[in-house]
């Protein structure tokens, strides 16, 4: 796995994911743009969310992620997140039955009792994945689903940016920040019993520049990929 130090162009001050978190949640929703992961659920053929009838979200945030699921069917949604600030925000959206602040990998949830569990954007916060693929294993019923959206490992070692945020002193802030390549994925959902039945990776277009028009020299390398993945 490669070192983001090694590629890191920025050198911001590092703060740890809940601190981080906590600092961006007032600005979170004006800085992500759902190009980076609503639009790679959107175009996914699987699973069917309508049929979803228990979903846990993990790193559920300020809750964009749980109102997609609600807005597109899904029964009970159950959140979990680290950020004390994010989660107040997902509480006063309303789109899940439940919020706990906790680890996405040591959720505290309930065993075998989820059609699906979604994260998006949390991988790169990771320093190993193979302690979330296996929560969520543990977490789904059998022939349940797992569905991820990364921060593309590409994107991450060519801009050489790391997740990070401006605080209300006007400080760039970083969040500690891990590169995960594809078949990082591919090896640590394999060994906790997933297996790959669809992939996507969005690419830096239009929609992007005219929003960050320094990002033109990046037009055209892949910014985020989903992955959904079936257990037995």
């Amino acid at each position: 796995m490669p070192d983001f130090a090694d590629f890191d162009t920025r050198h911001y001050r590092t703060v740890d994911v809940a601190t981080g978190y906590d600092g961006w949640s007032g600005t979170y929703e004006d800085s992500v743009l759902d190009a980076m992961d609503l639009a790679l659920l959107d175009g996914l053929t699987v699973p069917d969310w309508s049929a979803v009838s228990r979903a846990a979200d993990l790193g559920c945030g300020t809750g964009r992620t749980g109102s997609w699921l609600r807005g597109r069917g899904a029964g009970r949604v159950d959140g979990v997140d680290l950020s004390s600030g994010m989660l107040a925000l997902a509480e006063r959206r309303g789109a899940h039955d439940s919020l706990t602040r906790g680890d996405v990998r040591d959720t505290g949830l309930p065993g075998a009792a989820y059609d699906l569990v979604i994260a998006s954007l949390i991988d790169e916060h990771l320093p190993d994945l193979a302690p979330f693929y296996a929560e969520a294993r543990r977490l789904v019923r059998p022939g349940g689903t797992c569905v991820l959206v990364a921060y593309h490992p590409q994107f991450s070692m060519v801009s050489g940016m790391p997740t990070h945020y401006t605080d209300a002193s006007g400080e760039d802030i970083a969040i500690a920040t891990h590169v995960h390549l594809i078949s990082d994925h591919v090896r640590a959902a394999s060994a906790a019993g997933w297996r790959l039945a669809e992939m996507a990776e969005g690419t830096v277009d239009d929609t992007w520049v005219e929003a960050k028009p320094t990002w033109e020299r990046f037009r055209g390398h892949p910014i985020s990929a989903a992955f959904v993945w079936t257990g037995s």
